[in-house]
Protein backbone atom coordinates (compact mmCIF):
# COMPACT_ATOMS: atom_id res chain seq x y z
CA UNK A 1 0.00 0.00 0.00
CA UNK A 2 1.38 3.58 -0.92
CA UNK A 3 1.66 6.18 1.38
CA UNK A 4 -0.17 8.89 1.90
CA UNK A 5 1.16 11.80 -0.03
CA UNK A 6 1.32 15.16 1.72
CA UNK A 7 -1.04 18.12 -0.02
CA UNK A 8 1.08 20.53 -1.43
CA UNK A 9 0.44 23.62 -3.75
CA UNK A 10 2.52 24.24 -7.22
CA UNK A 11 3.12 27.99 -5.69
CA UNK A 12 5.45 25.70 -3.64
CA UNK A 13 7.65 25.76 -6.12
CA UNK A 14 7.64 29.16 -7.94
CA UNK A 15 10.40 30.98 -8.02
CA UNK A 16 12.04 34.09 -9.41
CA UNK A 17 14.20 32.87 -12.62
CA UNK A 18 15.61 36.29 -13.72
CA UNK A 19 16.25 35.71 -17.97
CA UNK A 20 19.68 36.71 -17.48
CA UNK A 21 20.48 33.55 -15.33
CA UNK A 22 19.40 31.22 -17.70
CA UNK A 23 22.46 30.02 -19.29
CA UNK A 24 22.53 30.25 -23.31
CA UNK A 25 25.90 28.27 -23.66
CA UNK A 26 27.82 25.66 -21.79
CA UNK A 27 30.86 26.20 -20.05
CA UNK A 28 33.88 25.18 -21.84
CA UNK A 29 35.62 23.45 -20.89
CA UNK A 30 32.52 21.26 -20.13
CA UNK A 31 33.91 20.54 -16.07
CA UNK A 32 35.02 24.24 -15.61
CA UNK A 33 31.02 24.94 -14.55
CA UNK A 34 30.15 25.46 -10.79
CA UNK A 35 29.16 22.84 -8.52
CA UNK A 36 27.48 23.93 -5.34
CA UNK A 37 27.95 21.16 -2.82
CA UNK A 38 25.04 20.83 -0.69
CA UNK A 39 25.90 20.17 3.34
CA UNK A 40 22.84 20.05 5.01
CA UNK A 41 21.08 22.46 7.00
CA UNK A 42 23.53 23.01 9.54
CA UNK A 43 26.43 23.69 6.88
CA UNK A 44 26.48 26.49 3.88
CA UNK A 45 27.00 24.79 0.97
CA UNK A 46 30.63 25.06 -0.74
CA UNK A 47 31.04 26.44 -3.59
CA UNK A 48 33.28 24.18 -6.23
CA UNK A 49 33.28 23.34 -10.11
CA UNK A 50 32.29 20.15 -11.64
CA UNK A 51 36.20 19.22 -12.00
CA UNK A 52 36.23 18.90 -8.17
CA UNK A 53 33.45 15.97 -7.69
CA UNK A 54 35.88 13.59 -8.00
CA UNK A 55 37.57 14.30 -4.75
CA UNK A 56 34.22 14.63 -2.86
CA UNK A 57 34.22 11.11 -3.14
CA UNK A 58 35.88 8.45 -1.96
CA UNK A 59 36.29 4.23 -2.77
CA UNK A 60 32.91 2.28 -2.65
CA UNK A 61 30.86 4.91 -3.96
CA UNK A 62 29.15 4.17 -7.20
CA UNK A 63 28.80 7.17 -9.93
CA UNK A 64 25.74 5.58 -12.25
CA UNK A 65 25.30 7.49 -15.79
CA UNK A 66 22.31 7.71 -18.03
CA UNK A 67 24.17 7.04 -21.70
CA UNK A 68 21.17 8.17 -23.63
CA UNK A 69 21.82 10.02 -26.79
CA UNK A 70 19.51 12.50 -28.14
CA UNK A 71 18.84 12.07 -31.63
CA UNK A 72 18.08 15.22 -34.22
CA UNK A 73 14.01 14.63 -33.78
CA UNK A 74 13.79 18.14 -34.98
CA UNK A 75 12.82 18.99 -38.57
CA UNK A 76 12.01 21.85 -40.02
CA UNK A 77 9.99 21.27 -42.91
CA UNK A 78 7.59 22.28 -45.37
CA UNK A 79 4.37 21.28 -47.12
CA UNK A 80 4.02 21.06 -51.43
CA UNK A 81 2.74 24.33 -51.25
CA UNK A 82 5.81 26.22 -49.48
CA UNK A 83 4.09 26.98 -46.23
CA UNK A 84 7.05 26.18 -42.79
CA UNK A 85 5.98 23.09 -40.73
CA UNK A 86 8.20 22.33 -37.94
CA UNK A 87 7.91 18.65 -36.85
CA UNK A 88 9.14 17.21 -33.63
CA UNK A 89 9.83 13.65 -33.49
CA UNK A 90 8.66 12.20 -29.62
CA UNK A 91 9.16 8.11 -29.76
CA UNK A 92 8.66 5.51 -32.30
CA UNK A 93 4.44 3.82 -31.95
CA UNK A 94 3.35 1.36 -34.36
CA UNK A 95 1.94 3.65 -36.87
CA UNK A 96 6.02 5.05 -37.01
CA UNK A 97 6.21 8.02 -34.49
CA UNK A 98 4.61 10.03 -32.22
CA UNK A 99 5.59 13.90 -32.84
CA UNK A 100 4.66 17.42 -32.18
CA UNK A 101 3.69 19.00 -35.33
CA UNK A 102 3.45 22.61 -35.66
CA UNK A 103 1.12 24.49 -37.03
CA UNK A 104 -0.47 21.12 -36.64
CA UNK A 105 -4.38 21.46 -36.14
CA UNK A 106 -4.89 21.86 -39.72
CA UNK A 107 -2.61 19.81 -41.27
CA UNK A 108 -5.25 16.62 -42.98
CA UNK A 109 -3.94 13.33 -42.00
CA UNK A 110 -1.81 12.10 -45.48
CA UNK A 111 -0.30 15.57 -46.02
CA UNK A 112 3.39 15.05 -47.35
CA UNK A 113 6.39 17.50 -45.39
CA UNK A 114 9.75 17.51 -47.52
CA UNK A 115 12.82 19.19 -46.21
CA UNK A 116 15.09 21.85 -47.67
CA UNK A 117 17.59 20.60 -46.11
CA UNK A 118 17.86 17.18 -47.53
CA UNK A 119 15.71 16.18 -50.41
CA UNK A 120 15.75 12.42 -49.43
CA UNK A 121 13.64 12.80 -46.50
CA UNK A 122 9.50 13.04 -47.01
CA UNK A 123 7.36 12.80 -43.36
CA UNK A 124 3.49 12.04 -43.90
CA UNK A 125 0.70 13.38 -41.15
CA UNK A 126 -1.14 10.56 -39.68
CA UNK A 127 -3.79 11.33 -37.04
CA UNK A 128 -3.96 12.70 -33.69
CA UNK A 129 -3.12 10.56 -31.01
CA UNK A 130 -4.06 11.48 -27.17
CA UNK A 131 -5.15 14.78 -25.58
CA UNK A 132 -2.20 16.86 -25.82
CA UNK A 133 -1.92 17.57 -29.89
CA UNK A 134 0.48 14.75 -30.93
CA UNK A 135 0.16 13.18 -34.34
CA UNK A 136 1.50 10.28 -35.78
CA UNK A 137 3.86 10.88 -38.67
CA UNK A 138 5.65 8.26 -40.99
CA UNK A 139 9.46 8.98 -41.44
CA UNK A 140 10.88 7.81 -45.07
CA UNK A 141 14.52 8.79 -45.92
CA UNK A 142 15.07 7.54 -49.63
CA UNK A 143 12.03 5.65 -49.71
CA UNK A 144 12.66 3.23 -46.80
CA UNK A 145 10.76 4.14 -43.61
CA UNK A 146 12.94 5.28 -40.50
CA UNK A 147 11.46 3.73 -36.99
CA UNK A 148 14.47 2.76 -35.18
CA UNK A 149 16.20 5.34 -33.02
CA UNK A 150 19.25 3.19 -33.95
CA UNK A 151 18.37 4.66 -38.05
CA UNK A 152 18.17 8.27 -36.69
CA UNK A 153 21.76 8.91 -38.46
CA UNK A 154 19.50 9.13 -41.69
CA UNK A 155 17.80 12.10 -39.84
CA UNK A 156 21.40 14.23 -39.30
CA UNK A 157 21.12 16.25 -42.56
CA UNK A 158 17.41 17.37 -42.36
CA UNK A 159 17.26 17.27 -38.64
CA UNK A 160 19.04 19.37 -35.59
CA UNK A 161 18.85 18.38 -31.66
CA UNK A 162 15.76 19.81 -29.88
CA UNK A 163 17.53 22.44 -27.54
CA UNK A 164 14.77 23.89 -25.36
CA UNK A 165 12.95 27.13 -25.96
CA UNK A 166 14.18 29.18 -23.23
CA UNK A 167 17.87 28.43 -25.67
CA UNK A 168 17.12 31.16 -27.69
CA UNK A 169 21.32 31.16 -28.71
CA UNK A 170 22.88 29.90 -32.12
CA UNK A 171 25.91 28.24 -32.88
CA UNK A 172 25.95 25.10 -30.51
CA UNK A 173 27.87 22.44 -31.68
CA UNK A 174 25.59 19.17 -31.78
CA UNK A 175 27.93 17.25 -29.77
CA UNK A 176 27.74 20.02 -27.02
CA UNK A 177 24.27 18.83 -26.38
CA UNK A 178 25.49 15.12 -25.92
CA UNK A 179 27.23 13.78 -23.02
CA UNK A 180 30.58 12.33 -23.85
CA UNK A 181 30.09 8.81 -23.04
CA UNK A 182 26.45 9.18 -25.53
CA UNK A 183 25.48 5.37 -26.72
CA UNK A 184 21.78 4.76 -26.53
CA UNK A 185 20.06 6.57 -29.58
CA UNK A 186 16.41 7.99 -28.80
CA UNK A 187 16.29 11.09 -26.73
CA UNK A 188 14.72 14.44 -27.03
CA UNK A 189 16.77 15.77 -24.44
CA UNK A 190 19.77 15.60 -22.89
CA UNK A 191 20.62 14.37 -19.37
CA UNK A 192 22.05 17.37 -18.88
CA UNK A 193 23.79 16.97 -15.41
CA UNK A 194 26.23 15.14 -17.70
CA UNK A 195 27.09 17.33 -19.87
CA UNK A 196 29.53 18.75 -17.53
CA UNK A 197 31.42 15.12 -16.96
CA UNK A 198 35.47 14.87 -19.34
CA UNK A 199 37.35 12.04 -19.53
CA UNK A 200 39.58 14.06 -16.56
CA UNK A 201 36.73 13.39 -14.23
CA UNK A 202 36.36 9.57 -15.11
CA UNK A 203 40.59 9.27 -14.72
CA UNK A 204 40.27 10.86 -11.18
CA UNK A 205 37.42 9.00 -10.26
CA UNK A 206 39.06 5.85 -11.15
CA UNK A 207 41.97 6.94 -9.30
CA UNK A 208 40.00 7.38 -6.25
CA UNK A 209 38.58 3.57 -6.25
CA UNK A 210 35.24 4.79 -7.42
CA UNK A 211 33.31 2.80 -9.84
CA UNK A 212 31.03 4.02 -12.82
CA UNK A 213 27.92 2.11 -14.24
CA UNK A 214 25.36 3.24 -16.59
CA UNK A 215 21.56 2.95 -17.04
CA UNK A 216 19.69 3.70 -20.32
CA UNK A 217 16.41 6.40 -19.34
CA UNK A 218 15.10 7.66 -22.88
CA UNK A 219 14.42 11.77 -22.32
CA UNK A 220 10.98 12.83 -23.47
CA UNK A 221 9.26 15.70 -23.61
CA UNK A 222 7.84 16.07 -20.26
CA UNK A 223 11.62 17.67 -19.50
CA UNK A 224 10.40 20.78 -20.70
CA UNK A 225 6.85 20.96 -19.46
CA UNK A 226 5.92 23.27 -15.97
CA UNK A 227 3.04 21.36 -14.52
CA UNK A 228 -0.02 23.39 -15.28
CA UNK A 229 -2.36 22.28 -12.50
CA UNK A 230 -2.56 23.95 -8.75
CA UNK A 231 -2.53 20.10 -7.17
CA UNK A 232 0.60 18.41 -8.34
CA UNK A 233 -1.39 15.28 -7.13
CA UNK A 234 -3.54 15.86 -10.32
CA UNK A 235 -0.03 15.93 -12.96
CA UNK A 236 -0.05 13.50 -15.39
CA UNK A 237 3.22 12.24 -16.21
CA UNK A 238 4.36 11.00 -19.45
CA UNK A 239 6.30 7.58 -19.54
CA UNK A 240 9.58 6.87 -20.56
CA UNK A 241 11.28 4.19 -21.44
CA UNK A 242 14.51 2.96 -18.94
CA UNK A 243 16.56 0.12 -18.21
CA UNK A 244 19.20 -0.72 -15.52
CA UNK A 245 21.66 -3.84 -16.53
CA UNK A 246 21.79 -6.29 -14.20
CA UNK A 247 25.50 -5.57 -13.25
CA UNK A 248 24.55 -2.07 -12.46
CA UNK A 249 21.96 -3.24 -9.90
CA UNK A 250 24.29 -5.68 -8.46
CA UNK A 251 26.58 -2.66 -8.07
CA UNK A 252 24.12 -0.28 -6.21
CA UNK A 253 23.32 -3.66 -3.67
CA UNK A 254 27.14 -3.29 -3.06
CA UNK A 255 28.23 0.68 -3.07
CA UNK A 256 29.19 2.50 -0.32
CA UNK A 257 27.36 5.29 -1.61
CA UNK A 258 24.90 6.02 -4.63
CA UNK A 259 25.62 8.79 -6.65
CA UNK A 260 23.09 9.67 -9.49
CA UNK A 261 24.30 12.05 -12.24
CA UNK A 262 21.37 13.31 -13.43
CA UNK A 263 17.24 13.30 -12.37
CA UNK A 264 16.49 10.41 -15.21
CA UNK A 265 19.48 8.41 -13.70
CA UNK A 266 17.73 8.91 -10.06
CA UNK A 267 14.23 7.98 -11.49
CA UNK A 268 15.68 5.13 -13.39
CA UNK A 269 17.42 3.91 -10.62
CA UNK A 270 14.12 4.34 -8.30
CA UNK A 271 11.72 2.80 -10.99
CA UNK A 272 14.31 -0.18 -10.79
CA UNK A 273 13.86 -0.29 -7.13
CA UNK A 274 9.86 -0.31 -7.03
CA UNK A 275 9.25 -2.58 -10.11
CA UNK A 276 11.12 -4.02 -12.71
CA UNK A 277 14.81 -3.63 -14.15
CA UNK A 278 13.40 -2.72 -17.54
CA UNK A 279 10.14 -1.11 -18.93
CA UNK A 280 8.39 2.35 -18.71
CA UNK A 281 8.40 4.41 -16.06
CA UNK A 282 5.78 7.20 -15.11
CA UNK A 283 6.91 7.24 -11.22
CA UNK A 284 6.53 10.71 -10.23
CA UNK A 285 9.00 11.34 -7.21
CA UNK A 286 7.99 14.19 -4.71
CA UNK A 287 7.43 15.10 -1.02
CA UNK A 288 6.79 12.08 0.87
CA UNK A 289 8.31 9.82 -1.50
CA UNK A 290 11.56 7.68 -0.39
CA UNK A 291 14.64 7.31 -2.27
CA UNK A 292 15.76 3.29 -2.06
CA UNK A 293 18.93 3.59 -3.77
CA UNK A 294 20.19 7.15 -4.62
CA UNK A 295 22.35 8.70 -1.95
CA UNK A 296 23.91 11.69 -3.69
CA UNK A 297 22.16 13.75 -6.96
CA UNK A 298 24.15 15.73 -8.57
CA UNK A 299 21.88 18.15 -10.92
CA UNK A 300 21.46 21.17 -12.53
CA UNK A 301 19.13 23.95 -11.75
CA UNK A 302 15.70 23.39 -12.73
CA UNK A 303 12.46 25.41 -13.69
CA UNK A 304 10.68 26.68 -11.45
CA UNK A 305 6.94 25.08 -11.12
CA UNK A 306 8.76 21.73 -12.58
CA UNK A 307 8.46 17.47 -11.89
CA UNK A 308 11.91 17.86 -11.63
CA UNK A 309 12.19 20.98 -9.05
CA UNK A 310 9.54 18.43 -6.83
CA UNK A 311 12.04 15.47 -6.86
CA UNK A 312 14.60 17.87 -5.60
CA UNK A 313 12.45 18.83 -2.97
CA UNK A 314 11.21 14.89 -2.07
CA UNK A 315 15.43 14.45 -2.07
CA UNK A 316 16.63 17.16 0.06
CA UNK A 317 13.63 18.80 1.38
CA UNK A 318 12.38 22.72 1.45
CA UNK A 319 16.40 23.36 1.72
CA UNK A 320 16.38 23.71 -2.22
CA UNK A 321 15.19 27.22 -1.72
CA UNK A 322 17.99 28.34 0.44
CA UNK A 323 20.64 26.62 -2.64
CA UNK A 324 18.54 27.95 -5.25
CA UNK A 325 19.12 31.73 -3.81
CA UNK A 326 22.20 31.32 -2.84
CA UNK A 327 23.35 30.35 -6.53
CA UNK A 328 20.86 32.66 -7.92
CA UNK A 329 23.20 35.46 -5.60
CA UNK A 330 26.46 34.20 -6.45
CA UNK A 331 25.97 34.35 -10.24
CA UNK A 332 24.79 30.54 -11.32
CA UNK A 333 23.87 29.64 -14.52
CA UNK A 334 20.68 28.35 -14.81
CA UNK A 335 18.97 24.88 -16.89
CA UNK A 336 20.53 22.72 -19.53
CA UNK A 337 23.59 24.82 -20.20
CA UNK A 338 23.78 26.09 -16.53
CA UNK A 339 25.75 25.13 -13.29
CA UNK A 340 25.47 22.05 -11.28
CA UNK A 341 24.70 20.85 -7.55
CA UNK A 342 25.78 17.91 -5.66
CA UNK A 343 23.02 16.98 -3.24
CA UNK A 344 23.12 14.49 -0.06
CA UNK A 345 19.59 13.17 0.48
CA UNK A 346 21.19 12.09 4.16
CA UNK A 347 22.52 15.32 5.29
CA UNK A 348 19.80 17.83 7.81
Amino acid sequence: MSPELPVQNMDQFDYELPQSAIAQYPADPRDHAKLLVDRGTSLGPKHLTVADLPDQLGAGDLVVVNETRVIPARLPLRKRTGGAVEVLLLEPVTQGWAALVRPGRRLKSGTELFSERDPNLKVIVGETIGDDGQRTVRVLHNGTSVTDPLDCHRLSLAGEAPLPPYIVSTGHSPERYQTIYARSPGSVAAPTAGLHFTDAIFKKLSERDVAVSTVDLVVGIDTFRPITVDDPSDHVMHSEAYNVPESTWEACQNARRVVAIGTTTARSLESAARGPLSGRTDLFLRQGMSFEIVDLLMTNFHLPRSTLLLMIDAFIGPRWRDLYSEALRDGYRFLSFGDTMLLDGAST
